[in-house]
């Protein structure tokens, strides 16, 4: 059963489930009134468990300031999570601008939930999913378009200049407003909706539903919380949304289909048009894939050297699935410029403006893999029709 008790915030949802009492409190993540809410009722209800919309490394990353000088860029490129991780920063830089217009520290309601539990005695209760699992299941249904559409997207938000009034946020925590969010969302990316949203309301209804609790306080994004109350009526498994969807056979073999097709356009060149129109063919194909890939690379005001090795790794890796030349220019990148602790400490001023922003060495590091492989693969498109209409 579900209701809204009158001596609490107009933002708690009161459920009745299975002999326990759940109040969940929606709020907006750069909010001072949810912060307000989430003190209020903790300190109303005095629940034995406080359950907030964090997953452990992300709870990590908000009580432990020095996290991201631990983070190591090397590996971070060699496993392929360079484009995940400047995800996270142009999100967390766009919550902090918020945060810094209407003076809240982001996910201030979180941290406010955790300090309340701690001080009444509640077990603290972090329900969200793993943020890399999320991420990568995410990105697993992007087509490449797709992929460069979103980061497009995030960058422009990130850098747009209209400031968010106060009210504009709290009107944000209103259901009806909130649904039509999600519907426009749902129509410019219907998978991110899927994932990011539909996915994760299932996800903490069903961490909620298993804390053993007689009274539990939720603190959950306001988004969240229709789709949530819903959710907590069935026991859903929780094994399909912890795992990465397997890869089909076509999936293992079809990057693998471009390199075989290069090849053979330039073989049949060679066998059928001499080789003259063979060697044309690798002109085209170096040429096309490295000046983009380099392109990719200056765009982000690489240094020269980089640039370079983005113009000769692309050709190469371009027909090798298992390495991207993103990766070959941003270690290389790493390696000439290889950034300081000052430089991670500074990640929250840098995503302030496009200046700091393009700056700063971590940024660019990540820029340089994202932009050299989007220049890459966009070079693979261009030259394939170029050299079979050679």
């Amino acid at each position: 059963m579900q209701t809204t008790g009158s001596s609490l915030p107009s933002s708690v949802t009161k459920v009745e489930l299975e002999g326990k009492t759940i109040y969940i409190v929606g709020t907006a993540h750069v909010s001072a009134q949810s912060v307000a809410d989430v003190r209020e009722t903790i300190a109303a209800v005095q629940p034995a468990a406080v359950a907030i919309e964090l997953c452990p490394a992300r709870y990590q990353g908000m009580v432990r300031k020095d996290a991201w000088q631990r983070t190591n860029l090397f590996q971070v490129i060699r496993q392929g999570k360079a484009m995940f991780l400047l995800a996270q920063l142009i999100m967390q830089s766009f919550y902090r601008r918020l945060g810094k217009q209407l003076e809240v520290e982001p996910g201030a309601e979180m941290l406010a939930a955790a300090a309340a539990a701690e001080a009444s005695g509640a077990r603290l209760e972090l329900i969200d999913r793993p943020i890399d699992i999320t991420l990568k299941r995410v990105w697993r249904h992007l087509g490449f378009w797709q992929r460069v559409k979103l980061l497009g997207v995030m960058i422009e938000a990130l850098f747009s200049g209209d400031d968010v009034k106060d009210e504009d946020i709290e009107s944000l925590k209103k259901q009806d407003q909130l649904e039509a969010l999600m519907k426009e969302m749902g129509k410019a990316f219907p998978q991110i909706k899927k994932r990011l949203i539909d996915e994760r309301d299932v996800y903490l209804a069903q961490k909620l539903r298993a804390v053993s609790a007689p009274t539990i306080v939720a603190v959950v994004g306001a988004g969240h919380v229709p789709g949530m109350v819903g959710a907590l009526q069935t026991e859903v498994p929780l094994a399909e949304l912890e795992s990465l969807p397997p890869r089909t056979r076509w999936s293992k073999f079809w990057p693998w289909l471009i390199p075989a097709l290069v090849v053979a356009l330039i073989v049949w060149g060679f066998i059928h048009g001499g080789a003259a129109k063979g060697i044309d063919s690798i002109l085209i194909w170096v040429g096309v894939n490295g000046v983009l890939a380099a392109i990719g690379a200056a765009v982000t005001l690489a240094h020269p050297l980089t640039i370079a090795s983005a113009f000769v790794a692309a050709p190469i890796t371009s027909l090798n699935p298992t390495i991207a030349a993103g990766w070959v220019a941003g270690l290389v990148e790493a390696w000439l410029r290889p950034p300081n602790v000052a430089d991670f400490e500074s990640l929250p001023a840098a995503m302030e403006s496009f200046r700091n922003f393009i700056r700063n060495p971590v940024v660019r590091i990540l820029l340089v893999v994202v932009m050299t492989n989007i220049g890459s693969s966009i070079g693979t498109f261009v030259a394939i029709p170029w050299i079979a209409a050679h």
